[in-house]
């Protein structure tokens, strides 16, 4: 290669950069598009992503209606297709319903046009099961654009205040326990994860999740920690519910 074929590749590859990573960071820092953190003060959200899943999503719903908490479930649209039933049941059980592409596929590795198609072809599998347009979107691995305020119109961008790490098996149970209790209740917004069949985590994960998560909530209740419905991570009033 010439020395100016390798002078076109190294300024794509900072051009790269810059959309990319350097994008994500930039959105990060200064909050532009995206929420970070849930509009209420007080209390927590819970947002769970990559599902559903036939084996551990219904555990997670049924733990969440004993507790009475509402969350936002940030489903893969392939995943949806396959099981349209726990779609439904969140719908009905109160919970929100968020994009998170229809396949796994990060930003980063998606032209603008085919990222735009895998945000709305997901909307459409939403709408058409649950008859509810869906609100939020949250890119998978958080990965952000410079396109993202364009691609993600008209839906809201959630990232989040604490990831966990709970998509690892090796993740043991004391240490995700240990970090769910050190998230303030200050409106942070904490993503789990109910599916492991994604590239980089393990098939068995959400199992150690929802053990750790039974656990933690009932800790939770004697605390009198809120735990923040959907509505309240983006306008709820700055008290919490």
């Amino acid at each position: 290669m010439g020395r100016k074929c390798w002078r076109i590749a190294a300024i794509l590859t900072v051009i790269y950069g810059f959309y990319t990573a350097g994008a994500t960071l930039v959105m990060r820092l200064t909050g532009t598009g995206i929420r970070k953190k849930a509009a209420a003060r007080r209390g927590i959200a819970l947002t769970f992503d990559d599902g559903p899943n036939a084996k551990y999503t219904p555990q997670l719903l049924a733990l969440l209606s004993h507790y009475r908490i509402k969350a936002v479930f940030f489903v893969t649209g392939r995943h949806a297709e396959q099981h349209p039933e726990l779609l439904r049941r969140m719908h009905a059980e109160g919970h929100a319903i968020g994009i998170h592409h229809y396949d796994h596929h990060s930003l980063w590795r998606l032209p603008p046009r085919q990222a735009r198609r895998e945000i709305r072809r997901t909307a459409a599998v939403i709408e058409r099961i649950t008859g509810s347009r869906p609100r939020f979107y949250r890119p998978p691995y958080g990965r952000l654009t410079a396109a993202l305020p364009n691609i993600a119109k008209p839906y809201e961008t959630i990232l989040w205040t604490h990831i966990l790490g709970d998509w690892k098996t090796a993740m043991c149970d004391s240490k995700l326990l240990q970090r769910l209790r050190d998230v303030p209740d200050d409106g942070s917004i904490v993503v789990l994860h109910d599916d492991g069949s994604n590239s980089g985590a393990d098939d068995e994960a959400p199992g150690h999740m929802l053990r750790v998560l039974r656990e933690y909530l009932q800790e939770s209740a004697e605390r009198g920690i809120v735990f923040l419905p959907p509505d309240c991570i983006a306008d709820c009033d700055e008290d919490g519910p």
